[in-house]
């Protein structure tokens, strides 16, 4: 078990540990709340871009220095951007932790933003989106949130758009940077063999580096929908896309424990019910499962497989079906209690990691503004019982909120639309 501690600096710049002191390594995490949502459409992709650029180079060192700086020690570097944070992130034995953090401290403070880097790191990016185009699984993902958030921030794909790319110059990444990269809305998190004094005393030869200013913000999410829907993208492959979505309820309502173990129950491992039936049984697909997502304001349920396009309607049935099945049926207390049991011992496990535990106290950090201790959300997940589960299955699984994507062979999606639009009087 880790020990949690977090401090909030005068300038507003947050510390938080996770002492493990049995541990060889320590993970430290610098974390900034803005991510795809805090983005204005024209320069949609911006935070993305700047994870990017964050690595080309600094006043000290380029970008072959960076990475040695940190593989040089035995240690690794990364990033990512998400839709409501940004994380730039680092892992080495404890004793390095002073060198890791001058090395993210250095990236987030003083990057370069050359010009030359920056033309070029653009066109690196038009080439991840391409990878993202000839992925299916990946880009049925982008099509269905399209559809779930239309004309909104988490409807655009994180990774922007050729057009958007295009638009974003040095000095708008700049401004969008002094505007969004302030100490408020920054959390600096390690985790591992070190102790809370000893990363306030390390953290205190930057804190005064860290701009001022307030916490980034976003619009809330908005949806009016009132028929199932359906986005279709057309396109020669060998299997059929299918993500089937509805919107569920964000980080902080009290129903989230609920539908949490209700993905579990639906599609999230192999004892799940879609697998067993949609693989074992009936050998539809290869790969089918179910995801939670849940965000400051709102959330999904997202149903995913790959399949044979003569597959499609079955298995749309059968998930339609067990849907149904969650919102008529109390969940059986041997398969709820195997559920329950998943998600808590995937918790535990994910626990005995430095790097896992640093994640925690930043998305619990940044989505919450304080850490919980695993086992605080351990205890509201086995206070879930099968009431539960079927009060958020009748609050949230809709028919007339159904939102289906499909990358397929297929060039019409009348017959989709037909059998989704059947199921609101099914659901009755």
């Amino acid at each position: 078990m880790a020990t949690y501690q977090v401090t909030r600096l005068e300038n507003g710049l947050t510390v938080a540990t996770a002492e493990m002191p049995h541990m060889a390594s320590v993970s430290l995490g610098i974390w900034v709340g803005v991510g795809g949502r805090c983005e204005p459409e024209p320069v949609s992709g911006i935070s993305h871009f700047i994870e990017h650029m964050l690595f080309k180079g600094t006043r000290r060192r380029n970008a072959r220095e960076i990475s040695q700086a940190v593989e040089g020690i035995g240690g690794y570097l990364n990033a990512f951007t998400s839709e409501e944070h940004t994380c730039f992130y680092s892992r080495a034995r404890h004793d390095r932790l002073d060198e890791l953090l001058d090395v993210l401290t250095d990236m987030f403070l003083h990057s370069a933003f050359d010009p030359v880097e920056l033309r070029k790191e653009r066109e690196v990016i038009k080439e991840e989106l391409a990878m993202y185009m000839d992925q299916p699984q990946q880009y049925v993902q982008e099509l269905l949130n399209a559809t779930l958030w239309p004309d909104q921030p988490l409807g655009r794909s994180i990774t922007g758009t050729e057009k958007t790319l295009d638009s974003i110059s040095r000095a708008k990444i700049l401004e969008f940077q002094r505007q969004n990269y302030t100490a408020a809305g920054v959390l600096i998190a390690a985790a591992g063999r070190l102790t809370h004094p000893q990363m306030l005393k390390a953290v205190g030869r930057y804190a005064r580096k860290f701009r001022g200013g307030p916490r980034s913000t976003f619009t809330p999410a908005t949806a009016v929908q009132t028929k199932p829907a359906v986005r279709l993208f057309t396109k020669k492959t060998e299997q059929t896309q299918m993500a089937l979505g509805i919107r569920g309820c964000s980080r902080h309502h009290e129903q989230r424990f609920a539908l949490r173990v209700l993905n579990a129950v639906l599609g999230e491992n192999m004892s799940s019910r879609l697998f067993q039936t949609i693989r074992e049984d009936q050998g539809l697909a290869y790969s089918v499962y179910s995801s939670n997502t849940f965000f400051d304001d709102t959330g999904d349920l997202v149903v995913s497989a790959g399949l044979d396009l003569a597959n499609l309607e079955k298995t749309l049935k059968i998930v339609l079906r067990e849907l149904k099945r969650l919102r008529d049926e109390l969940v059986p207390a041997p398969e709820l209690a195997r559920a329950r049991d998943y998600i808590t011992g995937q918790l535990d496990l994910s626990m005995e990691s430095s790097e896992n535990q640093m994640m925690w106290l930043g998305e619990q950090w940044l989505g919450y503004g304080k850490i919980f201790d695993p086992g605080v959300v351990k205890q509201k997940l086995n206070e879930v019982r099968t009431s539960d589960i079927r009060a958020a299955a009748r609050r949230f699984i809709r028919p007339d909120q159904l939102n289906l994507a499909l990358v397929s062979p297929l060039k019409s999606a009348h017959g989709v639309e037909k059998l989704l639009a059947g199921s609101v009087s099914s659901f009755a």
